[in-house]
């Protein structure tokens, strides 16, 4: 019975036959594999009944803590009634209501609605459709333009479109064409002027060339949670229009509230062709993902069957029921319960906590963004994997941290309270001050 077994017996199974992702496995010769039995709030919970707070959201997709009745019940509700049917000549109401609430709450102009399964193959989606659209046009663009430090995905041509080395040099052979423009350096207006100088230079060399200009945001994940101003985004969708560039916006991440606004785009005032959801979506319930896109995009395809005009990607599990009723139940939270209003609380009492951090000697930088929270370690520290040592430390004192190298970043559940925020940011201010000493020795 499961309430009689041990962590290190979940973990020897688990070991011996599981290839787990984004890790190499041989650090799990010293590093403890953590067997989770069940979730509650912002709590995660091992065999053996110890806790960890969840700081950094599973990967970014819990936004109302684990095991929320109110979305297990929409699942289970649905599951009792249709639990799929292939979207290809069928439908259902969640799949419809879904679609017709995220067209009623994203930036006008976004009409149509194309499910997929994750976030990386919502990317696929979006490059495929927007190489497609032109090649309907008459036009071959064939390449595609993103930022420094971006990422994407991990699919072939998410990589393609991404530019963190780790996960995308040794793939160079294989992927599309691709060219990368500077990000913004900073969160400054200044930054976001210089940068946008350089996407001008790039778009009057390429511009005839490219078929979309793909960004995440306000905000770059993977990239160490680099933030820049929204001017950026607008100059970008001045730019891209006026060369007949599609702006896909990456909203895996930085949509449903992470950096404030429901979506990133809003702080900019801008409507791209392209936008891509997954993450919350679902409330970190079930795999989802969603290409918004335009009448204008949409009516390119619009043709008799047969030929090459017509948009044929497909997924088995595209507008899944359950998934999708996970989905509409997390919008009915953000609804009901005025949530962005809370989350501005609870964003200023992560800030006051990252000042503190300030005053610590390796701490190079600190910056947030509504539920976005990060700091960066100064690149010289004696150790060489310090966001290991991060992870250890905050797994020791019942804090789930996952830091991106020397970036150690907070983006926890939205019914985080202050409590939960003093144990997740005391702890990882802890485990800094640990660290620091090594470099007094």
């Amino acid at each position: 019975m499961e309430w009689m077994m041990d962590n290190s017996t979940i973990a020897r199974r688990d070991l011996d036959r599981i290839w787990h992702p984004c890790t190499q496995m041989k650090d799990h010769e010293t590093l403890p594999m953590i067997p989770i039995s069940r979730g509650e709030g912002v709590y995660l919970y091992d065999f053996e009944g110890n806790g960890y707070i969840d700081a950094i959201s599973s990967w970014w997709v819990n936004l109302f803590g684990h095991c929320n009745r109110r979305i297990s019940d929409a699942v289970s509700k649905q599951a009792s009634k249709l639990e799929h049917v292939l979207l290809a000549g069928f439908t259902h109401m969640p799949a419809i209501e879904l679609a017709e609430r995220l067209v009623s709450i994203t930036p006008p102009g976004l009409e149509k609605v194309f499910y997929a399964d994750n976030g990386s193959s919502a990317i696929e989606v979006a490059l495929k459709m927007s190489y497609h659209y032109h090649r309907n046009r008459g036009e071959e663009r064939t390449l595609f333009l993103s930022l420094t430090n971006s990422y994407h995905g991990e699919t072939l041509g998410a990589l393609s479109v991404g530019d963190v080395g780790l996960y995308k040099s040794v793939y160079a052979p294989l992927l599309i064409r691709n060219i990368q423009t500077p990000v913004p350096t900073d969160g400054s207006e200044e930054a976001s002027a210089k940068a946008l100088q350089a996407l001008e230079e790039t778009l009057s060399k390429y511009g005839d060339e490219i078929s979309a200009f793909i960004v995440e945001p306000l905000v770059q994940g993977a990239g160490g949670m680099h933030i820049y101003h929204p001017s950026y985004l607008s100059g970008a969708r001045e730019l891209t229009r006026r060369y007949g560039i599609h702006l896909i916006a990456d909203e895996i991440m930085t949509g449903f509230g992470r950096t404030g606004t429901m979506f990133a785009c809003e702080q900019a005032d801008v409507t791209p062709d392209m936008m891509t959801l997954s993450k919350g979506l679902t409330g970190g319930y079930l795999p989802l993902s969603a290409l918004l896109t335009s009448d204008e995009i949409y009516g390119a395809f619009y043709c008799d069957y047969g030929g090459s005009g017509s948009f044929l990607h497909s997924h088995s599990y595209t507008g899944n029921p359950l998934a999708c009723s996970a989905a509409l139940a997390t919008l009915d939270i953000f609804e009901e319960d005025d949530v962005l209003s809370g989350n501005e609380k609870r964003a200023s009492y992560m800030r006051g906590w990252l000042e503190k951090f300030e005053d610590i000697d390796i701490v190079s930088d600190t910056r947030s963004c509504g539920m976005i929270s990060a700091l960066t370690l100064d690149a010289s520290l004696p150790v060489e994997r310090p966001g290991l040592e991060i992870y250890r430390y905050g797994l020791k004192h019942g804090v789930l941290l996952r830091p991106l190298g020397h970036v150690i970043y907070f983006m926890p559940p939205y019914i985080v309270e202050e409590s939960h925020i003093d144990k997740m940011m005391g702890t990882a201010m802890d485990a800094v001050l640990e660290l620091s000493k090594l470099t007094r020795r």
